[in-house]
Order: C-alpha cells, then structure tokens, then sequence
C-alpha cells in the first residue's frame, strides 16, 4: 500500500498516513471541537421559530408516542389510518425523543440538528484519515455552512437521517478500504439498510461509487473482495428486509395502509410512487401519494408545476436549486477530475483515488439522478449532495495545495476561484435585494485570490515571497468562496420555515408560488382556539376527533388538539384509504365526531383527466348530501353525529 507524506503537528498542509490512525494534534482538536460546537450552537439559534416544521411527520410523531403499533408502522394518527408515504426510520429517531421529552417542537427538531453535527464530524473524520486534518476541517466546515444543510438539519424531514446514513456508509466503507477486513463493510451495509428504512431507493444512489472503489482498492485478493461486498450487501438486506417482510406478512386488516401506495403494500409503494414514479415521471410504476404529471408535461407548461420543475443538466444549478447546493459545485466536479489526475499510476490500493471514486461516485450518480428525474422533485433534495460536494472540495484543494508548487496546479486553482466567485455573483445577482454590496465584495475577493495565485504560479515556490503570496491569495480566495453561502445559511437560520415544501435563503423567484386567492399551503397555519375547543369536546367517545382530507390539512388540527384526526386518502388525499363504505361505517359505529372541509386550496390533482373520482372525494361529497356544515372561524364542519334533515 502506498503512503503519502506523513502529517506532523506542524504541517497544516499534510496528507498525512494512509495507514493507521495517528492522534490529532492539539491544535486539531481545538479546531475540531469549536467546529461542531460552533456548527451545533449556530443550527439550534431560533429553532423553535419553526414550530412543528412539516406537520406532516410531525403528527407522526405524536401518534406514535400515543401508539406502539403507529411508532411500528409509521402511521399518520394513533388510530392507525394511514402511514405516511416512506418508512418510519426518521420518525423513530424523533419518537424517542419525544418519548422522553414530551411531544413539542425542540424535542421534534433538536435531533435533526445533532444528526447533522454527527454528519458534519464524520465527513472530517473520513476526509481527515487520507488527506490530514486541515482538509477535513475544511470539508466538515463546508457542510456545516452549505445553505440546504443547513436548512433540513433543522427540520423533521427523512433527510437529515438519510444523509447522516449515507455518511456513515462511506465512512465505514472507506474504512474497509484501508484495513481490508470485513466487519467495516458489513457496517457500511448496516448502514444502506437503515437507510433503506428512511428514504428507500435514495440510498442507493450511493451504491456504485462505494462497490468501485471497494473493489478497485481494497487489500485482499478480488475474489475475496467480491464475497466481502456480497456479505455487506445480505447485511443490507437483512437491515431492511425485516421491516419491510413485517409489513407485507402482517394481515392488512390489522395494520394502516400503506400511505402512497395503490394496493395497500410498501413494495408497490417502493418501486412506484417512490421509485420508478419519481424518476420516470408521468405515474411510473403506479402507487399513491402526490399524483404525478406526465413526464416533460403537466399543469403549468411543458416545464410542470414548481414542485416538478425542469429536468436537464442544469437543474442543479436553476433558480431555486443552484442557491441551495451549488456554490461550490462547479469547484468540486473540477477538483474531482484534477485529483484523479494527480493521482496517475498509483498503487490500486491508493486511498486517495479511492476516496475520489467513493465520493466522486455519490456526487455524480445522485447529482444525474436529480438532474433528470422526470417525477417529483423538490429543491431541498439537494441536500442528498451536500457531503459530497464538502467532501470533494476539501479532499481537492488539499491535495492540490500539496502540489502547488507545479505551474498548471497553481493556475488551475486561480481558475477555480474566478469560476467559484463568478458563480457566486451569478447566485447572489438572484437575490437582488438581498445585501446588494456582498456581490461586489465576493467578485473582489475572488479578483483579487485568483491575481495572487496567477503571479504565484509564474515562478511557483521560488521564493519565500511568492509563497506567501500564493498562502495570502488562497486565504482570500476561501473567504470569496465561503461569504455567499454563509450569508443564505444565516438568513436561513434568521427565518422561520414550515409546511411541506422549504427553501433556504432568501428568496429567487423560484419555489412553490401563493396558493390562488392568497391563504397558504395545507399543513401551514394553526386552528383556532374555538375551533379546537369543538373538537377535543368529548373526545373519549371517539376514536378520531375529526376527518379531513389529505394527511397536511389533518395533521395540524391532530398536533392542535393532540387527538386522532383521520386523514382521509394520505398526504395528498388521493390514496383509497379508507374507502367510502369504511367511513360510511366509522360513522355509523359513532366513531367520527367532525368532517373538516378545507378552508383554503390543498395540492392540485393532475388525473382528473382519467375521470376517475378519488375515495376522498367521493366521502367530501357523501358527508355534504348527509350532513350540515357549520362555519367556525373560517372552517366548515360537518357534525357526523347529527344527521340533516
């Protein structure tokens, strides 16, 4: 195995080892702990300004610390009506807390919050063993200030799980790499499955960088390198299986239905309304959930709804995406190449390619994958590519910094940082209005930086003057890069965000515009006192307190009165569940007290045009022929116990 130069307490530069584990230097762990105490103290500044943040899951949650059999499943209320449309590993995490902290927003958000400072610590924990701890530092620091992580680490989301997840596997899939043995690749499965049990498919956007490199650069011979990837991936499996072999063998009259399916099993749900829907488009796969446009079309134009958007090459870098994950985007694809390229006819078990393919792989397979996923797709799934972007950043300019005393490294770097800050001054030019002069300021800096680093790279390392020169210019040219974004993840952290769909930053003129006629979105806003008097009356004679259609208008009357709320057809209202002759009899048994009709526009459905009426529809309809509504601040509410005359 080859081996870099060895870090020393003196070298901030140093690659150090690629065998073993030195202890940091003191300096290090000073660095270390003010960055994830710093990242920890900053992500938790005015968290409970976003109340529940998505009350989707956040309702969840509550069943599930009033239920054992919701915690199970995932289910959207206590009474076992609908799970929510992906499996309930994120709700776990958030259940125990609030097992133990009482249901109220911090106990909701704050494990959000230390998932990410975990993220944040293991990303320089895996950059640090190959290329020295100033370049983990500098990876876990741009984590920590990428303005989409710093959004979804403060909110309940499956993302910050899955990305603390996917972390995880690289770290211990890296590793692997480096001691050959077993037991760290059956981790890294360990660690697929679970996430697996977060977000489905996502996970394995990450798969092939991580087999690569695996079997390009780990020690022992190929045929044992196979039999350890096939012994990681059955520990996926397994991680996974058990859940999922649960619900599907679980007699379907005994559990919730499977939110976002359309035949009540989670693995139609994974491979149609999560899976082959969101990347196919146009209901690929069939299922549930938030219906879906055909692909390349739909309402709003050929370009779909702002909940669809664009697909193409440049969708990372679009209004709304590009200024929540594509500062430094440009730099790491550069950086990526240029590393691969330093890397030349090294060793196959080099630890430093293996790390440009595992991480390389992550950041260009999901970045692909979202770029042309024709299905839904929202901005803040960018947050899926915030450790790879760190990583490979840190990882890059590290390594080239070591070999700056070569012409065309110098020159590439000055390159990079007149692309990184014209790129800023394109994402800042989005924002107008926000802090106008930081454009000038970013585009100066990184003027001056790429200047510096030209001069320096006409007689690189000659003298003691040009190296300071170029140390000078590569410090300017990190506060050029950082200023943008640090500036969105402040703004983000100064507003308060709710509702299913979140932005970080100021605003771009991208995202989900006002719903028609003003009002806002369902799952944003909270009932009224009055309104929640009338529906906690007497609520121990009923199994649920209310219904109302679609899992985001339920959910916030279910957190308002802290009782069952049917939500009727999942998230969106459009999965069959329950059917019209189930409600009919919930009704009849006295089981409902309330039918809560919308006050304001729920999600758009795009199958209209098949003609087929929706089960919740279908019960809207039944419950106005049978029942009168009564008009409570703004709500209409149909009491089921009173039948109309």
């Amino acid at each position: 195995m080859t081996t870099a130069a060895p870090a020393t307490e003196n070298d901030d530069d140093a690659v150090g080892t690629l065998v073993g584990d030195p202890p940091p230097a003191r300096w290090t762990r000073l660095a270390l702990t003010a960055l994830l105490v710093g990242t920890a103290t900053f992500w938790t500044i005015g968290l409970s300004q976003n109340g529940w943040g998505n009350s989707f899951y956040a309702a969840a949650v509550q069943a599930g610390t009033q239920s054992w059999k919701a915690f199970l499943f995932g289910s959207s209320d206590a009474a076992n009506t609908i799970t929510v449309d992906k499996p309930p590993a994120s709700l776990w995490v958030m259940e125990v807390s609030t097992r133990l902290f009482g249901v109220n927003s911090w106990a909701v958000l704050l494990p959000q919050v230390l998932l990410g400072v975990a993220s944040v610590a293991l990303v320089y924990a895996s950059v640090r063993r190959t290329f020295g701890p100033g370049a983990g530092l500098v990876a876990g620091a741009l984590l920590a200030l990428t303005p989409v992580a710093t959004l979804m680490f403060r909110y309940d989301n499956p993302d910050a799980l899955l990305v603390f997840l996917m972390v995880a596997a690289v770290w211990a899939l890296l590793r692997g790499i480096e001691s050959g043995r077993t037991r760290w690749v059956v981790l890294c499965g360990a660690m697929l499955g679970l996430g697996f049990l977060t977000k489905q498919l996502q996970v394995m956007l990450i798969v092939p960088g991580l087999a690569i490199a695996y079997a390009v650069a780990a020690p022992p011979r190929l045929g044992t390198r196979l039999l350890q990837l096939s012994a990681g991936l059955a520990v996926s499996v397994v991680a996974a299986g058990w859940w999922v072999a649960l619900v599907e063998l679980w007699p379907r009259a005994d559990r919730p239905y499977i939110g976002g399916s359309s035949d009540n099993s989670f693995l139609q749900l994974t491979l149609g309304y999560n899976g082959l829907g969101r990347i196919l488009g146009g209901g690929a796969g069939g299922g549930g959930g938030l219906p879906i446009p055909p692909a390349g079309g739909g309402p709003g134009g050929p370009e779909g709804p702002p909940m669809f958007g664009s697909s193409g090459i440049t969708r990372m870098f679009s209004t709304a995406s590009g200024t929540q994950i594509s500062w430094l985007l440009p730099a790491a694809l550069v950086l990526l190449v240029a590393g691969l390229v330093l890397c030349g006819r090294a060793a196959r078990t080099d630890l430093t390619r293996a790390s440009y393919i595992a991480w390389g792989g992550w950041l260009l397979v999901t970045g692909l994958v979202f770029s042309f996923m024709s299905g839904i797709f929202h901005d803040y799934y960018t947050v899926a590519l915030a450790p790879a972007v760190a990583a490979v950043v840190g990882m890059g300019s590290a390594h080239l910094w070591r070999h700056r005393d070569k012409r065309w490294v110098t020159t590439l770097l000055a390159v990079i940082v007149a692309v990184t800050a014209g790129w800023a001054w394109v994402l800042l030019g989005r924002a107008p209005d926000f802090v106008p002069a930081l454009r000038w300021i970013v585009v100066t800096l990184g003027a001056v930086s790429t200047l510096g680093l030209l001069v320096g790279a006409v007689r690189p390392g000659v003298t003691i003057a040009a190296r300071d020169l170029t140390t000078w210019a590569a410090g300017v040219a990190v506060a050029a890069a950082l200023a943008g974004p640090m500036a969105f993840c402040i703004h983000t952290v100064g507003t308060a965000h709710t509702g299913p769909i979140v932005v970080a930053g100021p605003s771009t003129g991208g995202g989900l515009p006002e719903p028609p006629g003003g009002g806002h979105l369902p799952g944003q806003g909270k009932p009224s006192e009055q309104v929640t008097g009338l529906l906690t009356a007497d609520a121990e004679n009923y199994t649920w307190v209310a219904a109302a259609i679609g899992s985001m208008e339920a959910s916030g009357y279910q957190l308002a009165t802290g009782d069952s709320v049917m939500p009727i057809g999942g998230f969106a209202g459009a999965d069959p569940a329950p059917t019209l002759q189930q409600f009919q009899e919930y009704v009849e048994a006295g089981r409902i007290h309330s039918f809560l009709e919308s006050p304001h526009p729920g999600m758009p459905d795009f199958r209209t045009e098949s003609g087929a009426q929706s089960e919740s529809s279908q019960i809207g309809d039944w419950v106005k022929e049978h029942y009168t509504a009564t008009t409570v601040d703004g709500v209409m509410l149909y009491d089921l116990t009173v039948i109309a005359n």
